[in-house]
Formats: C-alpha cells, sequence, structure tokens
C-alpha cells in the first residue's frame, strides 16, 4: 500500500477551513479513481504538550505507487488540486510513505 500523505498547519480561521476541507475539498478528493481509503485525524497535541505544529492529516492509500501516479492524472485529482491550493496551498506539506510490513 502507498500513501498520499497531506499535512496541515494551524490555519488562521479553524472554523471557515474546517467547513470548507470536510464540506468541499474531501468529498471532491474521494472520488479520486483508485483511492482505496482516506482517513482524516485532527492533531489534539503533542507529546510535549501544547497544539504542536500540524492541525490536520489526511492518508490517502493507493494499491501501488502506478495506481496512485494514475490516480493523479485524472479530471478528480486535477480539481483536488486545484481546491487545496486556493485554500490551503500555504498550509500543507503533501509526502508519499509507503507501508512497511515487519
Amino acid at each position: 500500500m502507498v500513501k498520499l500523505i497531506a499535512l496541515y498547519k494551524h490555519p488562521e480561521n479553524k472554523e471557515a477551513f474546517d467547513q470548507h476541507y470536510f464540506d468541499t475539498h474531501a468529498p471532491i478528493t474521494a472520488k479520486i479513481p483508485g483511492l482505496r481509503k482516506m482517513e482524516v485525524t485532527k492533531v489534539v497535541g503533542s507529546p510535549m504538550g501544547g497544539e504542536g505544529k500540524y492541525y490536520l492529516m489526511c492518508e490517502m492509500y493507493y494499491d501501488s505507487q502506478d495506481a496512485l501516479k494514475q490516480a493523479m492524472r485524472t479530471d478528480e485529482a486535477k480539481a483536488s488540486g486545484k481546491d487545496l491550493m486556493s485554500f490551503a496551498g500555504d498550509l500543507v506539506t503533501l509526502m508519499i510513505g509507503e507501508e512497511v510490513n515487519e
């Protein structure tokens, strides 16, 4: 399994961010062909105390690197990316991870 991971820093207006993220962005992203599962986590703190650097994490699961690459070429993925940049371009860090089975 391969994951596209989105880490979001704390937005200035958390209420407006949440409304756009959950009502608009997540439904657009959920339509991407090949997406097996999408898990969204609100970061509620850090072990050292305080709120920490990140506000939200989204993990989007694909069968393989090739499946992810194919998915990113679709109109649905392009729509998700365009929306992402419109409301969180300065807040988001994207990375690709591979699950390790031990």
